[in-house]
Order: structure tokens, then sequence, then C-alpha cells
């Protein structure tokens, strides 16, 4: 019975198969005088290949799911708990999943979903691109942006509009039940402990910001923080054209770096908000005149940081860092 030690259901079952059909073998009926040690041998390899058809059953109730981006992924890991494995192919903070080339192993790990999570608005169209390529069973897609129904071309960051965030919440924890109906129920209470204990605070921070702070002028360095300065309360007053360029890596207007520039220096921006992952020569310049000019700025990131944290965990982090920013220019105004 060594051979149950073999890696790996697929190889599990056929080299149990293989088992079973030696049942068959005349070596059980030749010599009358085994027939009861064949009848022993026989119960004893039946009884492996319900072990094997118990664990490929159990397996089952393992969602497999592949995200194209941590963020996601991380939502999807507490959704699941342990009915779910999930594998996030944008995980590493330096890498850019505009630009990212998907390797052999993310093929193999799309291939392998029951469910996939792309963000979409065009952020990543390699994961679109992995999907269609795979010929494996047909994989149930979450598609972000056509789940929140952001328009096309439109801001992709939706990770970053709590609204947002929690439509996604339900149409996972829907896609987890219709993957695995028989635990239905232990995905809803996932789902409702996420909302009302994981996301607590999380919540309670956008609030209190929004309530002390809202109709604040701030200021950013792209398109990240459009969508989440809404639900702060915060208005935003950064030419939509410069957060769409530095986000897009195109040239940047002279006559946007002219308006950004006389915002901080006649301090009509009380914060500057900006993406660590992308200071580009502009938004460095942004800085040091913010910092100059005695404007306190707060940092956000494109992707999670750390990776092996939790979504909430990380969104919390930066509206504290926010919430600081706006205390201290409030604590600068006569």
């Amino acid at each position: 019975m060594a051979v149950m030690g073999v890696n790996g259901s697929g190889s599990r079952m056929t080299t149990l198969l293989r088992v079973c059909a030696v049942s068959r073998a005349p070596m059980f009926t030749a010599i009358s005088l085994l027939t009861a040690g064949a009848v022993l041998v026989g119960a004893v390899l039946v009884g492996g290949c319900s072990t094997a058809g118990a664990e490929a059953a159990a397996n089952k109730r393992v969602v497999q799911i592949t995200a194209a981006e941590n963020f996601w992924g991380s939502i999807a890991k507490q959704l699941g708990g342990s009915h779910a494995q999930v594998i996030s192919i944008i995980a590493n903070p330096n890498t850019d999943p505009h630009s990212y080339e998907p390797t052999a192993a993310d093929a193999r790990a799309v291939a392998s979903a029951r469910l996939a999570i792309e963000n979409g608005v065009g952020y990543d169209p390699w994961m679109s691109r992995l999907l269609a390529a795979d010929e494996g069973e047909h994989i149930s897609v979450l598609n972000v942006g056509a789940a929140v129904g952001a328009p096309a071309g439109g801001n992709p960051h939706r990770w970053y509009n709590p609204a947002d965030v929690r439509t996604v919440i339900a149409k996972l924890t829907a896609d987890l039940a219709k993957a695995d109906p028989r635990d239905r129920g232990y995905f809803a209470k996932r789902e409702a402990n996420l909302l009302t204990v994981g996301l607590r605070r999380y919540h309670s921070l956008i609030a209190t910001i929004r309530h002390r702070y809202a109709g604040t002028p701030v200021g950013a360095s792209e398109s990240i923080f459009a969508m989440l300065a809404p639900a702060l309360g915060l208005r935003l007053i950064t030419p939509a054209s410069f957060l769409k360029a530095i986000t897009e890596g195109t040239e940047v207007s002279a006559a946007d770096k002219q308006t950004i520039d006389n915002q901080i220096t006649r301090h009509q921006i009380k914060i500057y908000v900006y993406n660590s992952q992308n200071v580009t020569p502009d938004v460095k310049a942004q800085l040091a005149a913010a910092r100059a000019a005695h404007i306190p700025v707060a940092s956000i990131t494109e992707t999670m940081t750390p990776p092996t944290g939790t979504y909430q965990a990380w969104q919390i982090r930066q509206l504290r860092d926010i919430a600081a920013a706006l205390a201290t220019a409030e604590g600068h105004q006569t």
C-alpha cells in the first residue's frame, strides 16, 4: 500500500485505479487455495480506492482561486477560509501590474483555478490573455471592473473605492457558493465576519476622516487617490489630466505643472498624497515644493505592502497616515 503516498490527486487516482485493476488478474482465481487471501487483498484494495475517492471529494470542497493582484487575493482568502486556496500573481510590491509579463507558472496557476479574479478596466490585460489561452476546464471569472460597472477607459483602481470593495466581496461570496454549494453557509458567515469585524476599523477611519475634514482641498500625484478621496469627503483639486498622465507614464503638460505649482505655493491644498511606488521626477519636484511650503504629505501604494499582510491592515495604515497629515494641516491653520 505504499502507492498511497504518491503525490498529486491525479497521480494518486491513476495509481489506485491501476492497483484496483489488479483485482481482476487471474492470480486471484487460478489457485483456489488462495481464495481467502484474494478476498482479503481485494478488500484492502477497494478500501484504498474508497479512501482516494473520499480524498478527491474533500479536495473538491477546496476552491482553487487565482487572483491577478494580491489585494483581491487577500479578500478572496479571507472569504474562502479553509475551503479556498488562493494564489496571487502580483504579490511583489516592486512589480508594475500595468506592464507585467506573466510566466509559465502564472499560466499553470490560472489553468488549475476554478475561480479567477482579474481587475479589468485595462489594468491587467495579461490576465485576460492567460484566461483566453487556457484549454482546461471552464473557469469562473470575476472581472472586477464589470462587476462594479466601471466604464471603459475609466479609473481602474477600484480597490481604493470602499463601495466597490463591498460589491466585490458580495460577488466573490456568491461565486464561492456557486463553486462549492455545500459550504454556502460557511462562506456567508465569512462574509459577515469580514464586513462587521475585519473591515470595521477600515470603515470607522473613513467615516471619521469624512466627518472631520469634509470639503478639505487636497492634492495628489496620481489617479489611485481619486478613488478614495470622494469616500473621505476630501476635495481633490489636482487636474485629472495630470493624475492620469502620471498613472499611465505619459507626458505631463506644462499647464498642469503650473497649476499644481500654484496650488502648492499659494497653499490651495492642505495635504499632498502621493504613490510611493511611482515617484517620477515631476512628483519628486512637487513633494519637495510641498515640504518647502510646509504642506503635510501622506503616502499610499498601488499594491499591497507588505505582501504578506491583509487588505484591511494595508488600507488602515494608509488611512491613519492621511488622517495624521490632515490633523497636522489643521494645526497649521490660523
